[in-house]
């Protein structure tokens, strides 16, 4: 019996030190959505105690303004993200697709227009990719170059000035509401979120793709067609960066030369902020649009408290390299270079 006893109390005196330890493992393994949530409250709570007109109607207005169009061009680089990639060109395809719409809208009509600048958004996708897959060129260089080809394009087609439009079409589908106090913009940005979710973890193509992103050999080994995956990864970024841009023409009211181009830091943060790590394979678009939230917040936040232009990079840099320590997975990595 004393035996049996001085067996147990060992056991029992390990039970509470594990329970602790499990609650702080559970923490630290869904720590990529723990701590863009706490982010949002603490950003909450510090602004409207720094000034009581954070928490306005107006305010939330403009926060879901912003957070329609930073959220879907920071969704169009969260597919890229997850095979393990990145696509520095969201920005200048959002741009171009920005100054196509305003180009193309009186002269083919709405609906067409639209379709054909989400068409051309994913022909620049899938030129990234096959130069990405066919010549295996890292995807970081192929859309740095491809950022410039943009923007040259861009300015080409805009003559380096605004382009205007008459059309009412955007006006309608970008800043009325559809849901009082809720612009369409937003509620366009919360579609393709539950979309690109549902894409991501409702179908075959968004296993594969986490399958390319966790590890591409392995996923070559059970039958993913990781060259088809990245390819079509590659053309939705595009084809989501092109309504981005829609989203930012139709708020601007004027197709802008390099307009969306300084937001390009800002949905990487987004997406990373979110909890989507670098190394591919973890996070997913669910996150991206929390992770938008915070990056919105702390900006409308910062401009309400009057915080130098200056400083407000230095701040969102900051982020954006404690995000990335945050979420990546250093065990992808045989060496930090």
């Amino acid at each position: 019996m004393t035996q049996t006893l001085s067996k147990q109390s060992p056991a029992s005196d390990a039970a509470a030190p594990s329970g602790a330890r499990g609650l702080l493992s559970r923490l630290d393994q869904h720590r990529n959505i723990v701590v863009p949530t706490v982010a949002v409250l603490v950003l909450i709570i510090y602004f409207q105690w720094r000034t009581e007109s954070f928490i306005t109607a107006t305010s939330a207005q403009n926060i879901l303004n912003q957070m329609a169009f930073l959220t879907v061009l920071a969704l169009a680089g969260t597919f890229v993200i997850l095979i393990g990639g990145i696509d520095l060109s969201v920005a200048a395809t959002a741009t171009l697709a920005g100054i196509l719409i305003a180009t193309w809208i009186d002269k083919f009509g709405g609906p067409f227009a639209i379709v054909m600048v989400i068409a051309a958004g994913a022909v620049v996708g899938l030129v990234n990719g096959l130069i990405t897959t066919m010549l295996k060129v890292p995807s970081f260089l192929v859309t740095l170059g491809m950022m410039s080809v943009l923007d040259g394009i861009s300015n080409t087609v805009s003559k380096g000035g605004p382009v205007s439009y008459n059309s009412n079409l955007l006006q309608s589908l970008v800043n009325e509401s559809m849901i009082p106090n809720v612009p369409n913009g937003a509620l366009i940005a919360i579609l393709l979120t539950i979309g690109a979710t549902v894409l991501a973890f409702g179908t075959s193509f968004g296993r594969h793709m986490y399958a390319v992103g966790g590890n591409e050999r392995a996923a070559a080994l059970v039958g993913v067609r990781v060259r088809r995956t990245k390819l079509a990864v590659f053309a939705v970024a595009g084809a989501v960066a092109a309504i981005a841009g829609i989203i930012f023409t139709g708020q601007a009211s004027t197709g802008v030369p390099m307009g969306a181009g300084p937001s390009l830091l800002n949905s990487i943060a987004a997406v990373v902020v979110g909890g989507t790590a670098l190394s591919g394979g973890v996070g997913g678009p669910h996150r991206t649009i929390l992770g938008a939230l915070v990056i919105v917040l702390l900006s409308a936040g910062m401009d309400l408290t009057s915080v130098d232009p200056y400083t407000q990079l230095v701040i969102k840099g900051i982020v954006v390299i404690a995000a990335v320590a945050l979420t990546i997975d250093r065990r992808r990595y045989g060496v930090i270079k």
